[in-house]
């Protein structure tokens, strides 16, 4: 039996309506469901990317950490977003740049190519693609 792909990811986030303006920008797209989980224990904004891959935004009623994001804490240590060439890589890094997001430019490694940058709590993200 094949091990599964991802279907969603879903990151806590300190500040639900920062956040979600934030990646609407980055997606160029409104969330496709914004609610309270049912039992109230968290409220989720939840984004519809490219594949049917769900993107996730968390907020527990005020019991979230407001610490800053930090890759070398045991957890999460960036989301990496694939794409399909080193052209569109370029064009993601653009993006970026226009959205006056800041970013390391493209790095260049044997395995492939990436573009880094932190979402506004400080959460690692990548643009990726294979190498060429």
């Amino acid at each position: 039996m094949a091990f599964p792909g991802l279907q969603h990811v879903a990151l806590t986030v300190g500040d639900i309506e920062r956040s979600t303006k934030w990646y609407s920008a980055l997606f160029g797209a409104d969330p496709v469901l914004v609610e309270d989980e049912e039992g109230g224990r968290f409220h989720h904004t939840v984004f519809a990317l490219d594949g049917g891959m769900l993107f996730g935004l968390h907020t527990h009623q005020g019991r979230e950490s407001k610490d800053a994001f930090d890759e070398q804490r045991t957890g999460l240590d960036h989301v990496g977003f694939s794409v399909g060439s080193h052209a569109e890589l370029e064009q993601w890094a653009r993006k970026l740049t226009e959205l006056g997001i800041e970013h390391g430019g493209i790095k260049k490694a044997r395995y492939g190519s990436g573009v880094s940058f932190r979402d506004p709590d400080n959460i690692a993200l990548e643009f990726f693609t294979g190498p060429e």
